[in-house]
């Protein structure tokens, strides 16, 4: 009878564990990392904080004190996403196109680790500690946060969100702190192999999308690593480059895009990625679309 007992015991444990951690399919996850214009420009517009939508969820990567947010915890997906210091970046809203277009069922979670000014160095796991070492003090802070080491901190992040959903894709901005490396699309691939691998997913399914940096026809400064940038689809198949023709982007460093050519950037993000999800984009380039979003007067 103990024995019996035992058994239905441990049983009922294991039952209220699964289903405290049952992946669901129809939450899509999607992991976004890189440098200054993922974590986004500091500043937020008030109409980018004028958003209620639930079906959008951020899994806090660190603590936000001043919002309430605790690290490991989902919320509402409003600015700032990366860290409490950062502001508007173009998963804002990519994340708001993607549930504007998915079927009402669907809802999106995002997972954003960015270190500003950062080469892609960085986020390779035989390079990190050397390349943190030689990091100016500022960005030896950022690091800090990530527990010296970016990596590994958002791959322990993605594993609690597989938890809880399906990763779904992989979205990156980097590239100005490697202008004119013609070697950064295999340091990309060796980046994202590895999180491929060390996450279980199928590359075939899980497309990594990668924006350009600021583009010249914006006056861009390093606008000649697109030319790069651009080729990473010949390194890694399922690969995608969101262009960053049109964004407008902000004087007079024009390094960072304007909170208009965040929201153009990330916009085109979620088109590229719902159309490989095989949805028809109703709006494309579709920027603060009311009907789209909840909005909270008197905000």
């Amino acid at each position: 009878m103990r024995y019996t007992l035992l058994l239905i015991a441990s049983m009922g444990f294991l039952l209220a564990t699964t289903k405290a951690y049952s992946q669901n399919k129809n939450f899509y996850i999607f992991l976004c990392f890189g440098q200054s214009n993922m974590e986004g420009f500091p500043g937020v517009e008030k109409k980018d904080m004028q958003y209620d939508n639930s079906r959008f969820q951020l899994l806090a990567a660190v603590n936000f004190p001043e919002l309430g947010r605790k690290k490991g915890h989902w919320y509402t997906a409003v600015p700032p996403l990366c860290r409490p210091t950062t502001g508007l970046c173009p998963v804002d809203y990519f994340g708001r196109t993607m549930v504007a277009n998915l079927p009402d069922s669907i809802r999106v979670g995002v997972v954003v680790v960015a270190v500003a000014g950062c080469k892609i160095e960085l986020f390779e796991k035989d390079k990190y500690k050397e390349y943190a070492a030689t990091a100016p003090g500022w960005m030896k802070g950022i690091i800090k946060q990530y527990d010296g080491n970016p990596y590994q901190y958002l791959v322990n992040l993605a594993k609690e969100a597989q938890k809880y959903g399906v990763i779904k894709g992989i979205l990156l901005h980097q590239g100005e702190s490697n202008t004119g490396d013609t070697t950064w699309a295999s340091k990309v691939k060796y980046v994202y192999d590895n999180l491929i691998k060390d996450l279980n997913l199928n590359p075939t399914q899980v497309p990594l999308l990668a924006g350009e940096v600021v583009n010249s026809d914006e006056h861009g400064a390093c606008g000649s690593m697109n030319a790069i940038i651009d080729k990473l689809p010949e390194t890694i198949p399922n690969s995608y480059v969101i262009s960053s023709a049109g964004c407008p982007s902000r004087a007079p460093e024009y390094l960072h895009f304007s909170p208009e050519g965040y929201r153009m950037l990330g916009t085109r993000y979620a088109d590229k990625m719902l159309s490989l999800l095989g949805y028809k984009v109703t709006k494309p380039d579709s920027v603060q679309i009311q009907e789209d979003m909840k909005w909270i007067p008197g905000k």
